[in-house]
């Protein structure tokens, strides 16, 4: 189109160049005279035309391209190739592992000890089951230097009766438990006035519990216990215990807020208290109500409650009511690598016979038993995985405690009991406050391959007592679970409790002089096991306990067994 206009000016001022030079030669030949001009010229380039590059068809008809087929001429060929039917590789399978319902173990060692374990279950349909458990732990004892029989054994047995329907499953279990102990920790200034008056320091506890529970599906009712126990000793001493537990959701405005409801009464007495032959009773019921709401937000979740108790002494007729704050929050900061948790949580605890007697075999029967005020337990952590096969928890806490048992001592008196030569525990209570730091990190390698490490630090402050009796301020403790190859196992278990303190009492024979404080040395424990699957079935095992060999005392003037060994088997069965 360009090319066009530059021809068309070309044109243009050709034609007005000649026009100029003929006027021009004109004058030269025309008279002078008068022009009278008319109209002024004004030269004009005329529209050029615009070419298109696709131009418009103005055919009265346009074909459409018509569609190409393409084909061949095929015709049959005759063959005789048979192709080769395919196989499928043959991958290697594991054999699967059988599992069995039913183990029994027995094992025998130094010390003369015995340890055995039956557990049975067997199914009676698809829904319902039955079961069974009976351990017996023994040692006929043999701790050096000592002047009183050690021995001591354990001794449990269960059963249970469990169904599961569509929309609840329940469970009904019964036991009995005998253990027998021996108050052996006579200190040295007492043993010669014990052993003239020929003392008798075995100490036996008996234990028959039955109880049940039941759990529903798409019901604001979710689940339910009951338990009732009944634990005694040789020493006239005898306690009953009921709980019943319920967890509900209540609706409230579209939302439910999960509620547990609890009844805890205890009763018991015992023969006689420390000092004199009065009886001495006790007896404490307890109602409890904890709503919890949870508030969930992405990565945030809240759970707002509160704990709210009634309690009635039932032998000093008084009655009080307790509430506690019930608050936890959690934050993944960063998904499951950094969670961040914290809380406040108060509860009121129900102290007993039975569970002083199980984490002290050494008490005597003539304890005061109360409830403890768990004021509240602030704490703050943060919890995660470092990778796939390692997680951590460390953790900071401070607790406010009204009326904590702690074990003490017992002094030494003149009433010719078997427990009164400095040889038992009683318990004291004290209003406490207990910082504390926990640290823990897992190693999870693979299903062969475990290993654990826990470190706890604790500091004390106490209201009365001079000292928080027989609570240490360091613990730490190890495990390990190694499953070598197919056929041999072994793991390990570590654990270390730093000093703690108790009271000793000097008696000149007359009168009970004012007690001394004394310190007892941290300890070491460490224990192993290595074992080998015969078959499927049979296993044997080898047990080393207190590799160190070192005779500590747990408690005061109660020195444990040195290194132990313990060999045995297991086999496994179904019916």
């Amino acid at each position: 189109m360009r090319k066009h206009i530059k021809i068309t000016l070309s044109v243009i001022l050709t034609l007005s160049a000649s026009v100029v030079f003929s006027q021009e030669q004109e004058a030269d030949t025309i008279k002078t005279g008068v022009i009278d001009v008319v109209k002024p010229y004004a030269p004009s380039i005329s529209d050029a035309f615009k070419v298109k590059e696709v131009p418009s068809l103005d055919d009265a008809v346009t074909d459409s391209k018509k569609e190409i087929k393409y084909n061949i001429f095929s015709f049959p060929v005759a063959s005789t190739f048979t192709p080769a039917k395919g196989k499928a590789a043959v991958v290697e399978k594991a054999k699967p592992i059988k599992l069995y319902d039913n183990y029994a173990t027995l094992g025998v060692g130094t010390y003369t000890t015995i340890l055995g374990e039956v557990y049975l279950n067997h199914a009676i349909s698809r829904n319902e089951s039955v079961g069974g458990y009976v351990s017996h732990h023994s040692s006929a004892g043999g701790i050096e230097n000592l002047m009183f029989d050690d021995k001591f054994s354990n001794t449990k047995l269960k059963a249970n009766y469990t169904t599961r329907l569509r929309d609840l499953a329940w469970n009904v279990e019964g036991g009995f438990q005998h253990q027998m102990y021996n108050w052996y920790g006579v200190p040295e200034s007492q043993i010669a006035t014990a052993r003239a008056d020929n003392i008798e320091t075995d100490h036996t506890f008996f234990d028959v519990h039955i109880g049940g529970d039941v759990t529903f599906e798409d019901t604001y009712i979710n689940s339910g216990s009951v338990l009732f126990r009944r634990f005694a000793d040789n020493q006239g001493s005898g306690e009953n215990r009921l709980t019943l537990k319920a967890t509900v959701d209540v609706p409230v405005n579209r939302e439910e807020i999960s509620t547990e409801f609890k009844i805890d009464y205890l009763g018991g007495s015992f023969d006689r208290n420390y000092q004199t032959n009065t009886p001495l009773d006790y007896g404490n019921f307890q109602v409890g109500l904890s709503p919890t709401y949870q508030l969930k937000q992405d990565d945030l979740t809240v759970n707002l409650g509160v704990s709210a108790y009634y309690l009635n002494d039932t032998e000093a007729g008084e009655s009080k009511f307790f509430i506690y704050p019930n608050v936890t929050a959690t934050y993944r900061l960063v998904s499951d690598v950094l969670i961040a948790y914290g809380g406040i949580e108060g509860d009121l605890i129900q102290n007993s016979y039975h569970d002083f007697a199980n984490e002290n075999n050494f008490v005597s029967p003539t304890l005061f038993i109360t409830p403890t005020d768990k004021q509240y337990n602030a704490y703050v952590g943060l919890k995660g995985k470092l990778s796939s096969h390692m997680s951590y928890n460390v953790s900071g806490s401070y607790t406010s405690e009204k009326n904590k048992a702690l074990y003490k001592n017992n002094d030494i008196t003149l009433t010719s009991q078997a427990y009164s030569y400095g040889n038992s525990f009683g318990m004291i209570y004290d209003d406490i406050s207990t910082f504390g730091f926990v640290g823990e990190i897992n190693f999870d390698v693979n299903r062969n391959f475990k290993l654990g490490l826990k470190a706890e630090y604790f500091s004390y402050s106490t209201d009365n007592e001079t000292e928080a009796w027989n609570l240490p301020d360091i613990k730490g403790s190890a495990f390990l679970d190694y499953q070598i190859d197919s056929h041999w196992f072994t793991g390990a278990n570590l654990f270390f409790v730093g000093e703690r303190k108790d009271q000793f009492y000097l008696n000149d024979g007359a009168s009970t002089a004012s007690p001394l404080t004394v310190n007892l040395d941290s300890y070491f424990d460490a224990n192993a096991h290595v074992g080998y699957h015969i078959t499927d079935q049979i296993s044997a095992f080898l047990k080393i306990n207190n590799i160190a060999n070192e005779g500590y005392q747990r408690w005061q003037n109660f020195p444990v067994q040195s290194i132990q060994f313990l060999a045995g088997a297991t086999y496994k069965f179904d019916f």
